[in-house]
């Protein structure tokens, strides 16, 4: 068996008999917005260190939990902090949670992040729709020999953000008169910032934020065909925009700055995705 898919399902037999329901909804909660998990009815939590050989997150501001719950009626797994490539770990075990929620039966990923705005007219505190990737300067999830149980070989990457899950968000977001911002992101190693020519360059690219993760995970997801929605909140104008320096304690604020908001959004999308489903 791929060593790779072996340790995938150790995992999983490690904890499926403490898996309470088959979650509908697998969420991301990215940095400094952990504290969505309170808003949910949860009737379990399991730490990442009590499952067999699986990565611990250690960025700060992630717990490190899988948290199950009801969104009104929507099961819902989420991730309570996630594990980043910039912390050391393979790229197989950075997007192993993403698999292990698969497994566990979700249909559609719920990505949220952090990230550092580039488009001109961005400001801390906005929330942006994720409408397109750049994952081309960290390794594929998928580098190695395929796993046929997850997917096929040379996956298409031409809707990896599903459309239809773009226009809940645009609606909900409408419904509660959030200015929300759409826009591409790019994936980049970390953990250090960006230096302003690493900026202009992503800028070149077509990049409208940039962060360490999410896109990684976007791919892992694509490849075993779940359908994937993604929201960004801008913590921070980007180096060489903002005239301070960053910060980790600059994310952290901005998440609590915009956790109103960012629940309101997050909590009417899924109910919305639950009535699709």
């Amino acid at each position: 068996m791929n060593p790779v898919y072996d340790k995938l399902c150790r995992c999983y037999e490690s904890i499926k008999n403490e898996i309470p329901f088959q979650p509908q909804v697998a969420l991301v909660l990215g940095s400094g917005l952990g504290d969505y998990a309170d808003q949910m009815r949860v009737v379990k939590t399991i730490a990442y260190r009590d499952i067999e050989g699986f990565p611990v997150s250690t960025a700060p501001g992630h717990v490190g939990q899988f948290v199950f719950g009801y969104v009104d009626d929507a099961p819902v797994v989420a991730m309570q902090g996630r594990v980043h490539y910039y912390e050391g770990y393979e790229m197989t075990d950075v997007v192993l949670p993403i698999r292990l929620m698969k497994m566990m039966g979700a249909q559609v990923l719920f990505l949220t992040n952090a990230s550092g705005g580039i488009r001109q007219g961005f400001r801390a505190g906005d929330l942006m729709l994720i409408t397109g990737q750049i994952a081309t300067f960290v390794p594929s999830a998928l580098r190695g020999a395929n796993i046929p149980e997850l997917g096929p070989r040379f996956p298409d990457m031409s809707h990896i953000y599903d459309e239809d899950l773009q226009a809940v968000v645009r609606k909900c977001a409408c419904a509660l008169d959030l200015n929300l911002r759409e826009g591409v992101y790019i994936q980049l190693p970390g953990p250090n910032y960006e230096t302003p020519q690493e900026i202009n360059m992503c800028r070149v690219l077509g990049a409208d934020a940039v962060g360490m993760s999410t896109a990684c995970e976007a791919v892992a997801a694509n490849h075993m065909g779940m359908k994937i929605v993604g929201i960004s909140c801008i913590s921070n104008l980007a180096a060489g925009i903002s005239p301070n320096p960053l910060s980790e304690e600059e994310v952290i604020e901005a998440g609590k700055m915009v956790a109103k908001d960012f629940t309101a959004l997050v909590s009417r999308v899924i109910r919305e995705i639950h009535g699709m489903l």
